[in-house]
């Protein structure tokens, strides 16, 4: 078995390193090109029509959800504890070059990320029970259409599906992280999470929406308002900050710390990886949710993919990385991982312990709640809506075990399942990037859905 292991490892490793990278930024920059560099030319528009319309209800169009909603929903599973704990670890392991490299992979996957939403829009359908679904699977089998287009469809599927679940478990063990912090033990932790995560879950995408659009505002406003005190309490150190991400994102060796020797290809890795791995810009999850969006146009849709990147990488990523800075932590190789809680507690007291260990507990909750319903998708894609709803029985059981096992080797296995899915998802989106281009000029062209062109 660990000779096994020991294989998938070594796989994983090359894989994760300049291959998904190439599929990742290479086929974002050709998804970037083929809209038009929708995510800059039109930012203005886009901002007042997704942080502008947050909490809108007058939309017109089909769907289950309002947009925001939907965006939440996907933003709940992208926003996680690898936003705290991992996004400033590449400063101990990269340097703070790779910050800046972490937002130009931001930037090209919100061109992704607005390319899989339209896609998925636009071929969503009704299933059994009356509701809207999608995402790459349908994509690619009725885009691509023939049987490529079912092989793949079922692919993306299958893989997600199989990497979801033991994700799962693992994301359960980081919730129950801080609640033991309280006095609570992995299994009480776990019962909890798990009846939270039913009372959700079994209410449909409806009742998923109508939590993620109120705690995810929350969750993501309680830490950045904290660490926006902090980068206040250090203003002195923030143009030094910002200093140092520019000034090593290109000369590793401006930079002396605990990754002194960095190599730039390794600066860059390590900060593209971290962006495209956030925000999950390529992985085909988002249009799991927002296929169920009212909307009465594809883009209109797809621009709330741009505003879960910039929530999330530019936003939350981009505030570890900084109070990381300011405060000096990095100079700490012994603190990575534990950077930002350390910066909080230095800050707050038992308070910042606190606030830490609240964001994490939400932070992992909401994703939860959101990938047992991806999980539930991707059942009933391959076998039907029967199957789709033992598998969400099934996903909810997976939040359970989380109480009871340790999953020492899944790491491995969840990256090389998800390097699978990636793969295919990029592919599939190369091929139909003819159909963005349509997509995005039909919309942005018409008054009625544009005003920049009357």
């Amino acid at each position: 078995m660990q000779a096994i292991l020991d294989i998938i490892d070594k796989i994983t490793g090359f894989m994760w390193g300049w291959p998904i990278l190439i599929a990742l930024l290479g086929g974002g920059i050709i998804i970037t090109i083929r809209t038009g560099f929708v995510q800059i030319r039109y930012l203005p528009f886009i901002l007042k029509q997704t942080f502008g319309k947050m909490f809108a209800s007058n939309v017109g169009g089909e769907g289950s959800v309002s947009p925001f909603q939907a965006a939440s929903a996907a933003l709940a599973s992208s926003i996680g504890a690898a936003n705290i704990v991992v996004a400033p670890a590449i400063i101990f392991t990269a340097g703070p070059g790779a910050v800046f490299w972490m937002w130009m992979a931001g930037l090209i996957g919100q061109a992704t990320k607005f390319a899989e939403i339209i896609l998925g829009i636009k071929y969503r359908e009704k299933n059994a029970d009356g509701e809207f679904v999608g995402g790459p699977s349908y994509t690619f089998k009725k885009g691509i259409g023939g049987t490529a287009g079912k092989i793949m469809g079922f692919l993306v599927s299958f893989f997600f599906m199989i990497e979801i679940l033991p994700s799962i478990t693992l994301q359960t063990i980081s919730a129950a992280g801080p609640l033991e912090k309280l006095g609570l033990s992995r299994i009480i932790s776990a019962v909890i999470i798990t009846v939270l995560v039913v009372l959700v879950a079994y209410g449909g995408i409806k009742r998923i929406g109508q939590v993620t659009e109120k705690l995810v505002p929350f969750m993501a406003a309680l830490y950045l308002l904290f660490g926006l005190i902090i980068i206040i309490m250090h203003i002195d150190k923030l143009p030094g900050a910002f200093a140092m991400i520019f000034q090593s994102a290109f000369n590793p060796k401006a930079f002396v710390g605990g990754a002194a020797g960095t190599s730039l290809a390794a600066m860059i890795k390590a900060g593209a990886a971290r962006g495209c791995y956030s925000n999950e810009a390529g992985m085909g999850s988002a249009p799991y949710a927002h296929a169920t969006a009212i909307t009465d146009h594809p883009v209109r849709q797809g621009m709330w993919g741009i505003f879960e990147v910039i929530a999330d990488t530019i936003l939350v990523c981009s505030m570890s990385a900084l109070v990381v800075l300011v405060t000096g932590n990095y100079t700490d190789p012994e603190l990575k991982g534990v950077a930002v809680e350390r910066a909080f507690n230095s800050a707050f007291g038992q308070l910042g312990t606190a606030v830490i260990a609240i964001s994490l507990f939400l932070f992992v909750l909401s994703t939860i709640i959101v990938i047992v319903f991806y999980c539930e998708k991707q059942g009933e894609y391959l076998f039907g809506t029967a199957v789709g709803k033992v598998m969400r029985f099934a996903a909810c059981g997976m939040v359970l075990l989380g109480g009871f096992v340790s999953f020492d080797n899944a790491g491995t296995f969840l990256d090389f399942t998800l390097g699978l899915v990636v793969f295919t998802n990029m592919i599939g989106m190369i091929i139909m990037s003819g159909e963005l281009k349509e997509l995005t000029e039909d919309f942005f062209k018409n008054p009625k859905f544009y005003p920049g062109n009357k």
